[in-house]
């Protein structure tokens, strides 16, 4: 009997996404643990490979196709023996049915929007007032304030996904109130339309239920940076030839001196949950990478037990990965702060949106020349504007200011990153 070739879960909240690629095509020869299919999530393009060995027989969802629920059957595998006649009497198997027991909104509730509470006879309420919905979106739901009960779901058997609601979100409560100029912008073709990725999507929501809901408190510190160029550009004039080159940039010194910055003060690698504060054992960093699709924060992990090259040449490749879409989700899932460096576009100053659930995030701009008071005396330096957003909830104002301290210390005298296991 053929093999059904079902959509996995790759990701944690990973309900729905776009298949983007097969990698072979039907009458192909398929191998175990090659990959078969490219699925494009919120965050990367991952690589799915094959669970089984035989003959792709046939393709049931087809490239480019989005929103394919996770356990879909997008496709059917012949094994040893068998031929496309198999395939005429192949039945499918019914998707597992996913359901979660929710109470169905009062009637009193009348802050919904008029548009969400609409009834419809496709609506995924059960029995005892069961509601077909994933728990993504039903917390989602709870948190865009939309009336789950009033959706109709995309997903396996009419199951209500995150995506429903976030469609159901951003519908108008009442289109006849939308604006003359509105509705002449959008007829009299002056901008193009860029549709949003499930990337850009979840971006957007996230970034805006951090700003919303976190509380952020900021800290900006000055950091003279010539004894670390000195020290960045002896230590690329040393590197060696082959398997063992590297050539650091001053962010990977900057993840370095965060990293031990984040040993000094392990309060600040932390997470806020309503039953406990999360602090982390594991210095695992996430450095924000800008790609086409958005920002995404790939994570050098136990990055204060690493040297500088080490630090560099994974960092060059995570980000050259992440800008191709190619990270697994183990590679930008989960670490415990992150640093988002503008200053290569010249940005000399900027605050951070922090990055849930973390709670701080370093926002690290360029270095320049400026006028410093050495003493009595007026010099030049080079001088660094990091400012930290942080989580007060988690994070209290003298953690954060003794953490910057610390982290000033690394950078503006090298010699203590040389001392704590440089290379």
């Amino acid at each position: 009997m053929p093999k059904e070739i079902i959509l996995p879960v790759i990701a944690a909240d990973f309900e729905s996404g776009t298949l983007e690629s097969w990698s072979k095509s039907e009458g192909d020869a398929v191998v175990k643990g090659e990959v078969l299919l490219s699925v494009e999530t919120d965050k990367a393009v991952v690589e799915v490979e094959a669970e089984h060995s035989g003959v792709l027989g046939k393709i049931l969802v087809a490239a480019g196709t989005e929103e394919v629920p996770v356990n879909s059957l997008i496709g059917l595998l012949l094994e040893e023996g068998e031929s496309a006649a198999d395939l005429d009497n192949f039945s499918v198997s019914p998707l597992p049915e996913i359901s979660a027991t929710v109470p169905v909104a009062p009637p009193q509730e009348e802050l919904v929007e008029p548009s969400m509470t609409k009834s419809s006879p496709s609506n995924q309420v059960g029995e005892a007032g069961r509601i077909f919905a994933s728990p993504l979106a039903r917390r989602v739901a709870m948190d865009l304030g939309v009336d789950i009960s009033a959706l109709s779901g995309r997903g396996p058997r009419g199951r209500i996904l995150k995506a429903d609601v976030e469609l159901a979100a951003d519908q108008p409560a009442d289109p006849s109130t939308t604006s003359v100029g509105t509705a002449q912008q959008i007829s009299d073709g002056s901008y193009t339309a860029i549709p949003h990725t499930n990337m850009r999507k979840t971006i957007a929501r996230r970034l805006s239920e951090s700003k919303r809901d976190v509380p952020h408190f900021y800290l900006s510190i000055d950091c003279q940076l010539d004894a670390l160029l000195k020290m960045r550009a002896k230590l690329n004039a040393n590197a060696p030839d082959g398997d063992g080159f590297y050539k650091l940039s001053v962010n990977d010194l900057i993840v370095k001196a965060c990293a031990l910055a984040m040993r000094d003060v392990p309060a600040v690698n932390a997470s806020w949950t309503d039953e406990a504060i999360h602090q982390y054992h594991n210095v695992d960093i996430s450095v924000a990478v800008a790609t086409e699709g958005g920002l995404i924060t790939p994570i050098i992990q136990q990055a204060d037990t690493k040297g500088l090259a080490a630090i560099s040449n994974e960092m060059k490749d995570l980000a050259a990965r992440a800008r191709q879409g190619k990270l697994k989700p183990a590679e930008y899932q989960g670490g415990g702060f992150t640093i988002s460096n503008l200053g290569m576009y010249g940005i000399t100053d900027f605050k951070a949106i922090i990055n849930p659930p973390q709670s701080c995030i370093l926002a690290v701009g360029a270095g320049e020349k400026r006028p410093v008071v050495n003493g009595d005396e007026l010099a030049i330096a080079t001088l660094m504007t990091c400012t930290l957003s942080a989580d007060h909830r988690s994070v209290n104002g003298d953690v954060g200011a003794q953490f910057m301290q610390s982290l000033k210390r690394y950078i503006e005298d090298p010699f203590y990153m040389m001392a704590s296991h440089l290379l």
